[in-house]
């Protein structure tokens, strides 16, 4: 069996494309990246008038340049047309028909590049504006709001029928699924194309065997889809080549319900792909990650405001010696075992874990094997990309108790991830392990276990920091030191790193140099202790705000009548504004509405590549955690988080000077009381022992901050607290292909999800969850073959507002 499955793979990978699809791929990201930076074009009048531009000025245009060159080089598209265009060639059928009823042949794009390749639009604006001199060829936005387009779309002779609109609104989220960095990797988009040759040899085989398979792939097969179809000649051709006609990609179908087309379809597909090649279907980094977080602003910034230039806080990184973290997702699944020992009775699972456990996976997890329990059960988690999975194979069998079992070790493994990692494995890799067996476990032949994983490419971590305090914290007392001259030398704030090492020491003191401001309050100022004991000011108080490291950054309160709802922003030659509450990638999924969001204050970058906003960290004004994404933001953020905490005890700590009126944090939170850790593995908090010692000299406080140990909310990771992902064993269970998956928020670790359909439901924080629907399978698109009907295919956008909420790392 498993050469005939070997063999069918091989002839898979035989099929002729005529286009080389990892480039048109990564153009295709590019491009859609450039859409999402104008989302006026999603919808409302902006749209039509690209629609109308499309028809009457655009295709008419490329008509005349593929018949017959208007000059030479290629035309280069406007952003607005192209999108329709995109758009349109993504129904490849009802794109060739429209083409052939109106020019006489299908329009391609062979000598066409995207504006945003960074080619010169010159000469083809020139021939646009003599052609259209009532419509230039650089969009005019005024004009798309003020001007009411609709009868003349309907007034155009060639005009498509096709509901271009409707398409456009189907297309829109499908970026937010895509826009993950491992997407645009060469190696990761290689396995992908050669996925995608896998998944036409099933559509090639359904209809040599006449059977009505509706496929539906993964979201890595889906981006290849979608770049085989941009070439739209390339793409009849080798499809009439394949199965004798064009496979459609209908995508008007988004219903993900249990027994519905996509249910039903991605399970079907998911047990056909596994029959077929012996190989896994699912792969880490491809699976449908939820619906796309709300914006915190409709209104873009304007992009000649702000630059992408690195602010000047990297000497303060270098004095933390904070090193860089990588991690990579992993999706893990157990096969098969072969050759157990005779008379062998009870259960099997595997229990798995790291030889190197890290800051997003250091507990054993375990998963059942698919050949034993006939239920499919993936675990998909961070961690960082080192040592080697460990494996053991254990029995659980009855005991002569009532009520108890025993287990026992049959034997183990590993592999290594480095191994995983190199071009070779293709960053996937399905193999039968021969165990190690225990003693007293010897058999005839090594007990085999069949492993399948896979991971994508190492990528920068989120780092998540504990600002600690050096004093117990009482009911009565700030958990912030008050302002003024330090009285108390051990009265600091400690900012420990995910492995519990102590990277800097905080304090608000009065400034030695000048007494008072201008206004006559005292200047106040946050410095930083190095480990070294080097001392740095860090941020200064100058009576109307504040200036932080040396001047790069500084802070301005936002104005009552901010339309985004801001609290404040920090400028350089970056902007970051701050909101309450936890927002676009820290938005809270479905278990995490017990949390208060106001304690929390999250970090959004504004920038020409990010005009409506990119999360940058989260603040928990309360716990003292900070989660950054981006190395540049750390130093800032841990400022802020001091700073902001401290501002917020003002109702309960007398003296201090900084109005909060002057950074309007009033609008944050009031009346905080106690101290809160969320449930992650990232989180630290000291130990009653350790705390004691804190109280003492600073000497003994500094040696003992090493020691703090990891609060691992029952030894897992991701945890529902802030959405940021990891988790280290999130369990999938389905009882057709799979699907959904558990984590919910913050990929906790011991959410399990069962699921009698393909695609998941979702879940909890720690709660078992069972879901007989498919609540966000697919991926992408589907596809299906009948003997009478045409249509062939649909695509499985996700839906809008899925019943319980995943988080990134939940499959499709």
């Amino acid at each position: 069996m498993e050469i005939e499955q070997e063999m069918e793979w091989i002839e898979a990978q035989k099929i002729g494309i005529s286009v080389e699809l990892v480039g048109v791929a990564k153009r295709q990201l590019q491009f859609l990246t450039a859409v999402d930076r104008n989302r006026y074009l999603y919808d409302g009048p902006v749209l039509l008038r690209a629609i109308y531009r499309y028809n009457a000025c655009w295709l008419p245009l490329l008509a005349k340049h593929s018949e017959k060159l208007i000059f030479e080089g290629p035309l280069v598209a406007p952003l607005d047309c192209e999108w329709i265009w995109h758009c349109h060639r993504l129904n490849p059928v009802r794109y060739k028909s429209d083409c052939e009823q109106f020019y006489g042949r299908v329009l391609d794009n062979s000598n066409v590049i995207s504006s945003v390749q960074g080619g010169c639009g010159r000469k083809t604006e020139e021939i646009w504006n003599s052609l259209y001199p009532e419509e230039p060829y650089t969009l005019n936005l005024k004009r798309a709001l003020s001007e009411d387009i609709s009868e003349r779309i309907s007034e155009l002779e060639n005009c498509t029928k096709y509901d271009l609109v409707s398409a456009v609104k189907r297309q829109n989220p499908f970026f937010y699924q895509v826009s993950r960095p491992h997407m645009n990797n060469d190696l990761f988009l290689e396995g992908a194309v050669a996925r995608y040759r896998g998944f036409l040899h099933l559509i090639r085989r359904n209809r040599e065997k006449s059977l009505n398979r509706f496929c539906v792939p993964t979201y890595d097969i889906d981006l290849i889809w979608h770049s085989h179809q941009l070439n739209p000649v390339s793409y009849g051709k080798d499809l009439n080549k394949l199965i004798g006609k064009i496979l459609e990609h209908d995508d008007t179908d988004s219903d993900r319900s249990k027994g519905m087309k996509l249910d039903v379809g991605f399970s079907g597909t998911t047990k056909q792909w596994e029959d077929t090649f012996g190989t896994r279907y699912w792969r880490a980094g491809s699976m449908y990650k939820g619906s796309a977080p709300s914006p915190v602003t409709d209104i873009p910034l304007s992009p000649n405001m702000i630059s992408k230039e690195a602010v000047t806080s990297n000497e303060y990184l270098e004095k933390m010696q904070l090193p860089e973290v990588k991690f990579v997702e992993v999706l893990l699944e157990f096969v098969g075992v072969r050759n157990l020992p005779d008379g062998h009775k009870g259960s099997l699972f595997v229990s798995f874990t790291k030889s190197q456990p890290d800051i997003f996976f250091d507990s054993k997890r375990k998963l059942t094997i698919l050949s034993e329990s006939k239920e499919k059960q993936v675990a998909m988690f961070q961690c960082e990309p080192t040592g080697e999975l460990l494996f053991e194979l254990i029995s659980h069998s009855p005991s002569n108790l009532p009520l108890t079992r025993t287990s026992k070790t049959l034997g183990t493994s590993s592999l290594s991830l480095k191994d995983l990692l190199a071009p070779v494995s293709k960053l996937s890799m399905e193999r039968w392990l021969d165990l190690v067996p225990c003693s007293g476990n010897v058999n005839s032949k090594p007990i085999g276990l069949r492993v399948a994983v896979s991971l994508t490419v190492p990528a920068p971590a989120q780092r998540t920091l504990d600002m600690v305090h050096s004093r117990p914290v009482s009911k009565s007392s700030c958990f912030f030191p008050l302002p003024g001259k330090i009285k108390d030398p051990n009265s600091r704030m400690h900012v420990i790193d995910e492995s519990g090492t102590k990277l800097i020491s905080l304090q608000i003191r009065t400034a030695e140099r000048a007494k008072v401001n201008e206004n006559g309050s005292p200047r106040k100022e946050v410095i930083g202790i190095m480990e070294s004991g080097e001392i740095c000011t860090l941020a200064e108080f100058t009576g109307t705000g504040w200036s932080l490291m040396n001047s790069h950054w500084s802070l301005q309160s936002s104005k009552n009548s901010s339309k985004d709802n801001h609290i404040f922003e920090l400028v350089s030659n970056k902007m970051v504004k701050f909101f309450p509450g936890r927002k676009l990638d820290y938005e809270p999924k479905y278990c995490e509405k017990h949390s208060s969001e106001q304690d929390f204050l999250t970090a959004v970058e504004f920038s020409a590549e990010d005009p409506y906003g990119k999360a940058v960290a989260l603040l928990n004004l309360k716990s003292g955690f900070v989660k950054v994404k981006e190395g540049w933001m750390l130093v800032p953020s841990l400022i802020l988080a001091f700073i902001s905490s401290d501002m917020l005890k003002k109702e309960r700590c007398d003296g201090f000077v900084v109005n909060p009126k002057n950074l309007e944090m009033n609008r944050v939170a009031k009346n905080i009381n106690g101290i809160h850790k969320e449930g992650n593995i990232n989180n630290l908090a000291p130990s009653a022992a350790i705390e004691a010692e804190l109280n003492t000299d600073i000497a003994k406080e500094d040696a003992m901050m090493p020691g703090f140990a990891k609060s691992s909310s029952g030894g897992c990771g991701g945890g529902c607290g802030s959405g940021c992902g990891g988790g280290c064993g999130n369990i999938v269970r389905s009882g057709g292909c799979g699907g959904g998956c558990g984590g919910g928020c913050g990929g906790g670790c011991g959410n399990i999800v069962k699921s009698g359909g393909c695609g998941g439901c979702g879940g909890g924080c720690g709660n078992n969850m069972k879901s007989s629907g498919c609540g966000g399978c697919g991926g992408g698109c589907g596809s299906k073959f009948t003997q009478s009907d045409d249509k062939s295919c649909a695509d499985a956008q996700p839906k809008e507002t899925p019943a319980i909420p995943m988080n990134e790392a939940v499959a499709a």
